[in-house]
């Protein structure tokens, strides 16, 4: 039996008959359809629906002249966890083409399946302890992501994800980024490792637990970084670069929903810096912005070995919330939401500065 998620002629964007690449909405329905394409490939494989009846994957992106050319597959369990689209318009299909992306790298989140649900928990642990990067899925994707773009430009290339796979859009992204190169990324539902303050009511409630935990995340930053400055001193290393501003200049769009707990923190967070300006406390959020309490603890406990920030701490963002109400946790975290006409969404710009 199929099923209804699976189907574009039942749930996809089928509105979208020409593409606009200068809407906003048509872009981000689009890039949100092609990670379903993925999320759909995979559930194709696993029910062994082969060929062009059977399978499901191919209207998700071929409906918008896409073409999957290659699937990245996992070493540990050979899912599909993501995938290379290539753009072949027809003449006519779509308006500001040069707008438009050549390739498209999209990872889908985890698949609730037997061949594949341990892998994928397996990678959400990893994000949970701040070791994504250090995954060989994480490599496969690093590899795919690097030779595209040293091979078509990075303005041809777009990034997307959902979930699990948001994270892998950014940190590929992030790190591409460190080397001045700032593709376009599309991370739908990304999660944000934090308690859930912002479904906290009460406004001076939640702006007092931030500011507390502003205060505290800088302090021991400082302390950290004073500990690392007596040991380059030690050994006269010059200091690191500062990699949190290296992307300041990076806008990777994050399309965030309200009543999911697991995303909804990237409001807060870019909404308490211009708090925090607004009461004279600028500084202290500047620092705190940069590191996470929890990440602080990881690289306690790892010794300091961990430098790799935690993949939810972004400088600078495009951040669109779906203001719409959500029935449930699974439609506020799901995907078909990004491409749907009846949502409201708001989109605000944050950069560090």
């Amino acid at each position: 039996m199929i099923c209804e998620r699976d189907d574009f002629s039942l749930t996809g964007p089928l509105h979208l008959t020409s593409v606009d690449w200068a809407n906003e909405h048509h872009r981000r329905s689009v890039a949100a359809s092609l990670v379903q394409g993925i999320y759909v490939a995979e559930r194709d494989r696993q029910l062994q629906r082969e060929g062009p009846e059977l399978a499901l994957s191919p209207l998700w992106s071929e409906f918008f002249h896409f073409r999957l050319i290659r699937k990245l597959v996992d070493d540990a369990d050979f899912s599909i966890f993501g995938g290379i689209y290539e753009y072949k318009p027809s003449s006519g299909t779509a308006k500001s083409q040069e707008l438009s992306p050549r390739f498209v790298i999209a990872f889908r989140g985890t698949v609730n399946k037997a061949d594949s649900i341990s892998r994928d928990i397996e990678l959400d642990i990893h994000i949970i302890k701040n070791g994504l990067h250090t995954t060989t899925r994480f490599e496969i994707a690093m590899q795919a992501v690097r030779n595209m773009v040293a091979s078509v430009g990075c303005s041809n290339v777009w990034l997307a994800g959902h979930s699990l796979g948001a994270s892998m859009a950014l940190l590929t992204g992030k790190t591409v980024a460190r080397t001045g190169v700032f593709p376009e990324c599309f991370a739908f539902n990304p999660p944000f490792l934090s308690p859930p303050i912002e479904r906290i009511k009460d406004k001076r409630i939640k702006h007092g637990i931030r500011i507390a935990g502003s205060v505290i995340t800088a302090g021991l930053a400082l302390a950290k970084k004073a500990t690392q400055q007596v040991s380059q001193n030690h050994r006269a290393l010059p200091a690191p670069p500062d990699q949190f501003a290296a992307l300041s200049d990076w806008f990777p769009r994050l399309y965030v929903n309200p009543g999911d707990h697991l995303c909804s923190e990237f409001i807060g967070y870019f909404e308490h810096r211009n708090k925090m300006e607004e009461i004279g406390a600028g500084f202290v959020e500047r620092l705190a912005t940069q590191h996470s309490l929890g990440g602080l603890v990881m690289d306690v406990v790892s010794g300091g070995k961990n430098t790799e920030a935690p993949v939810h701490l972004i400088p600078t963002a495009v951040l669109t919330v779906n203001m719409s109400s959500s029935r449930d946790f699974k439609e506020a975290h799901g995907i078909h939401q990004w491409w749907r006409e009846d949502k409201i969404f708001d989109t605000k710009i944050y950069q560090y500065k």
